[in-house]
């Protein structure tokens, strides 16, 4: 197999690293796909390289051990900012470290055996990983082999009742008797599918259960997929204290130690400005801030009401016009500007809100510097927090409490302390960075089985079409304004 080995390796188009490698080692075949059958076999599953060969055919194992190095020294080497749809790294301090290809070759050779180090490399993930790995597990077990059998249109269906709808109804739920009317084993079998799928379970196929039967036996295990995608992009550990946002959920949870010292709903951003899967670290927080206003906004919202209501709507609204984006950029007299130029896009002004009640930022901004203009603030519209989709912000997240957290970061005393000054902008950096891991997750295990949520920003349709054309690279979005 050397002898292979080295003719193809001669021959080109195989990574330089890689063949660096074998060179290295006087072409000695590191997977040896010819022994240890199961644990080769396993890994190349996990790395979609085709393991198959014809007995010992020298140049097809040669093949394939070159395959496995390739694919598995890429994705040893590929850093999570490389998969923005995952979880995009914002700050370097979280950012994992990128090792080389060959290096990742030669640690692989150290392993005592390819069992090890398919568990060495499956080994510590996150609770959410783990959560959800055990979940599509228990999914697969119980859900994923029922009959992909449509049940026609029509009325809810109940107990007693008949028809071709139930029979097809029994189909779906592996049922086989046929001809029986709505009996309680159907019954009993509708409602473990609708706990299993965070349906209320009423034992009734009303119309959301339906839809779901409808959707298919494998429409939910790519979702639970998708997610477990997602979740593995994860650090094992979140470290001691973290903030976690889940943009699905619209909520926030705050950990210290292990135990959750604060949980609160957030708005995140509308789909047209999704709000970006991330890591970042709050490094301050910034009381009574400024609310810098979005171009696009002065022109759309700012200029347009300007010219409405007259100059008293800038005073009105705590509004100043700067001359630049400067620091201590000069304020211009809004008479000066010509807002009608504004509206029609051929003038660019800064627009910035004062502190104050009306300011868009409420009363803190909790800051995790990133090129993506993401942060996370409080708002005046508490009314947001009370609607069930809170998609509303330009990417940032607007907490419903965000003083409860600002205490919890920098302390009670300094936190009310800088919001308390006269009304003017105070920075408060924090001892430690706290890491922020913004989400999203439309699948979330329960006891009795699942939770599926509304896929708002549709990156659940695009992973899947992604993952059938063998590619997961999606854009992020990101706010100026949250």
């Amino acid at each position: 197999m050397a002898q292979a080995l080295r003719a193809q390796i001669e021959a080109g188009g195989v990574d330089p690293d890689v063949a660096a490698f074998y060179r290295a080692r006087a072409f000695r075949p590191l997977w040896a796909p010819g022994r240890l059958r199961l644990d080769v076999d396993r890994l190349a599953a996990r790395l979609g390289v085709d393991a198959t060969a014809q007995h010992d055919d020298p140049w097809r194992l040669a093949e394939i051990e070159l395959a496995l190095s390739t694919a598995y020294a890429v994705q040893a080497t590929e850093l999570e900012t490389d998969r923005p749809e995952r979880l995009a790294y914002i700050d370097p301090a979280l950012a994992p470290k990128r090792k080389g290809k060959r290096e990742a070759l030669e640690t692989a050779a150290q392993a005592p055996s390819v069992a090890d180090l398919v568990e060495a490399e499956s080994g510590a993930r996150n609770p959410i990983y783990e959560d959800l790995a055990r979940a599509l597990e228990r999914y697969r077990l119980q859900w994923a082999g029922l009959p992909d059998i449509r049940i026609a249109a029509g009325r809810d269906l109940g107990p007693g009742a008949t028809g071709v709808r139930v029979d097809q109804l029994r189909a779906r739920l592996g049922l086989p008797e046929t001809g029986r009317p709505f009996d309680g084993a159907l019954e009993h079998a509708v409602r473990a599918f609708q706990r299993a799928h965070g349906l209320q379970p009423t034992g009734r196929a009303d119309a959301a259960t339906l839809a779901a039967l409808n959707a298919g036996p494998a429409h939910y295990e790519r979702l639970i997929e998708a997610n477990l995608h997602r979740a593995e992009a994860l650090p094992a550990s979140f470290g001691e204290r973290f903030i976690m946002v889940d943009a699905a959920a619209g909520q926030l949870w705050f950990y210290e130690k292990g135990q959750e010292l604060a949980a609160m709903k957030v708005v995140t951003g509308k789909p047209s400005q999704p709000t970006p899967i991330m890591a970042g670290m709050i490094r301050h927080l910034i009381f009574n801030p400024y609310w810098n206003v979005p171009e696009d906004l002065v022109r759309t919202s700012i200029a347009p009401k300007v010219l409405e209501h007259g100059l008293k709507y800038v005073e009105d609204e705590g509004l100043e016009v700067l001359a630049d984006y400067s620091d201590g950029a000069p304020v211009l007299d809004p008479a000066s500007v010509d807002w009608k130029a504004v509206e029609a896009g051929t003038l660019s002004v800064r627009v910035r809100q004062r502190p104050g009640p009306k300011n868009m930022m409420g009363k803190v901004k909790l800051m995790l510097p990133n090129p993506l203009g993401i942060y996370l603030h409080d708002t005046p519209h508490k009314g947001d927090f009370a609607k069930s989709e809170r998609l509303a912000s330009s990417g940032c997240v607007r907490l419903e409490d965000a003083m409860r957290l600002a205490r919890l970061l920098v302390g009670e005393t300094a936190a009310e302390a800088a919001v308390a000054v006269g009304g003017e902008e105070k920075r408060v950096d924090l001892v430690e960075p706290v890491p922020v891991y913004i989400t999203y997750f439309t699948a979330i295990p329960t006891e009795e089985g699942l939770v599926f949520r509304p896929d708002v920003y549709g990156r659940d349709k695009a992973w899947d079409a992604q993952h059938a054309a063998g590619s997961f690279t999606t854009p992020t979005a990101g706010g100026q304004d949250g």
